[in-house]
């Protein structure tokens, strides 16, 4: 096998590249450990970690003129699919890694600080990660409370940061925090800091370890902010710290099929396994007819997931400015977080008893899947801002009707033709929180087949797509039905008033 660990001025084919990766993730995961073994302890182990380290997966993250492979989208997806396949864990790592690190410090990170900072990626195996979420601040992040203030030549920050992935385990952070003027008041803006914890000044201290419920090989927690850090490490933004936010967290969602192409896969690679091997009463699994639906429906995932990261591919770029992409963006990571968590749920099921194991991968997937659904964003959150953005782009339109607004709307003008009779219905006037959820899942699976058929328009296989485009047209009509269905049910605060079954049953 090709030596994946030369490190040389001229990058590695990158076929050559993520095809020894994938060998050699393969031969870590199955020959020389035994990761279902292993899945059951928090943590990896150092050597096991140092192993895949030693590959550089990173590297497609960092610049070429810092000793990276130049930061192509198509390769950072490529290492995070790959990940995927045997880890959902260890490619969320990277994703952090590179999307909440790397990614936004090339971009604006100071010159001379990012050479000896990519220098401790490529050569001492160094993590970093992204500080936002505050405990009374999750999704408010633009009211977070971590302040900072200037003394000379340096930034003073305090505050308190939690549920950062890699807590405790990352080298370098981007802390996140508002300006603290002279009344003592934080500023509506939002600045970001490069930390290093080998510097004691730097340090960040962990108070508390979260017992998270997945995602073991992932370490979750309190963090206490009080440090100090010299004024070349604030990142320089283009025009606002929030417009440097929003840009960093679009191009993370827009990558987050990355980590959920491989993922999906092996789902549908276990299924398919399963079914065409078990048995009932003499009939293989897969020739059933309520098993072939559940297979088509990861196969249908499968081709999104696929489209979604050619479309990443195509426009994730750090060259490109992506804070207006919010529509793209929160379709992409809403949608394909869904799907993640649904191929789990179908593998599983699959699966039957077997498939209920924390040693098992769709077991395990099931759990690590699950909190993608919340994190950078819950996705009834972003459901409903994609129903807002568009909504706020048809009263400028003076359009009322959503299948004439899609049909005229560059990102989902070749899409919507094909579901002409489910969309055609306006927009309600004064929509309930809970339908412009609807609203936003039924737009997202629009924007999102637009890719799909992209993506088949430069030979993606026929079938596939048609798999997709029955598997959302159904979910259209679904959706569609809820919405029409003006379902205004509240709970009840004393929902135990005469609500004792056993007062209505007599002896």
């Amino acid at each position: 096998m090709s030596n994946v660990l030369d490190h040389t001025n001229k990058a590695q084919n990158f076929d050559l590249f993520i095809g020894n990766f994938k060998e050699r993730l393969s031969t870590l995961f199955h020959t020389e450990y035994d990761y279902n073994n292993l899945s059951l302890s928090r943590g990896l182990p150092p050597q096991f970690l140092s192993e895949i380290m030693a590959m550089r997966p990173l590297s497609v993250a960092i610049p070429e003129y810092h000793g990276g492979r130049g930061l192509h989208v198509k390769e950072c997806l490529g290492v995070l699919a790959a990940a995927s396949y045997e880890s959902l864990s260890l490619s969320l790592i990277f994703g952090i890694n590179i999307a909440l690190f790397l990614e936004p410090f090339a971009k604006y990170g100071n010159t001379l600080l990012q050479e000896k900072v990519f220098h401790q990626f490529l050569e001492n195996k160094a993590m970093g990660g992204l500080m936002i979420t505050e405990q009374a601040y999750g999704s408010d992040a633009l009211n977070m409370r971590t302040s900072y203030q200037q003394d000379g030549d340096k930034y003073s920050l305090n505050g308190e940061k939690h549920w950062q992935g890699l807590t405790g385990a990352a080298d370098f952070w981007l802390v996140t925090a508002r300006k603290k003027n002279e009344n003592g008041e934080l500023v509506r803006d939002i600045d970001f800091f490069v930390t290093d914890n080998s510097i004691e000044e730097q340090k960040i201290e962990v108070t508390k370890k979260y017992n998270s419920l997945g995602l073991y090989a992932i370490p979750y927690g309190i963090n206490k902010i009080n440090i100090e850090v010299p004024v070349d490490n604030r990142l320089t933004p283009e025009s606002t710290g929030i417009k440097l936010m929003l840009d960093t967290l679009h191009r993370s969602r827009l990558q987050f099929p990355g980590m959920g192409m491989g993922f999906i896969k092996r789902m549908l690679d276990e299924a398919m396994k399963h079914c065409t091997e078990r048995r009932v009463s003499g009939i293989p699994l897969n020739e059933l007819d309520s098993v072939k639906f559940q297979l088509s429906r990861l196969q249908a995932a499968f081709t999104i997931c696929s489209a979604m990261c050619a479309y990443s591919s195509s426009i994730s770029s750090i060259q490109n400015d992506l804070s207006g992409h919010s529509v793209d963006a929160n379709s992409v990571k809403a949608l394909v977080t869904d799907l993640m968590h649904e191929s789990a749920q179908i593998c599983v099921q699959l699966s039957g008893a077997n498939g209920y194991r924390l040693d098992h991968v769709a077991g395990r997937g099931l759990v690590d899947s699950r909190p993608f659904q919340i994190f950078e964003g819950s996705n009834e959150m972003l459901y409903s801002q994609v129903a807002e953005a568009i909504a706020k782009l048809m009263r400028k339109s003076k359009e009322s009707n959503l299948l004439s607004f899609l049909k005229i709307n560059p990102a989902t003008g070749l899409a919507a033709p094909f579901f002409s009779s489910i969309l055609n219905f306006d927009f309600p006037l004064q929509p309930k929180q809970r339908e412009m959820v609807t609203l936003g899942k039924i737009i997202a699976r629009v924007v999102c087949f637009q890719y799909v058929l992209q993506i088949n328009n430069a030979g993606f296989n026929d079938k596939m797509t048609e798999i997709a485009r029955q598997h959302i047209s159904m979910d259209l009509y679904m959706l569609v039905g809820q919405l029409s269905n003006n379902n205004n049910a509240e709970p009840l605060m004393h929902y135990d008033e005469k609500a004792d079954w056993m007062d209505f049953i007599s002896l």
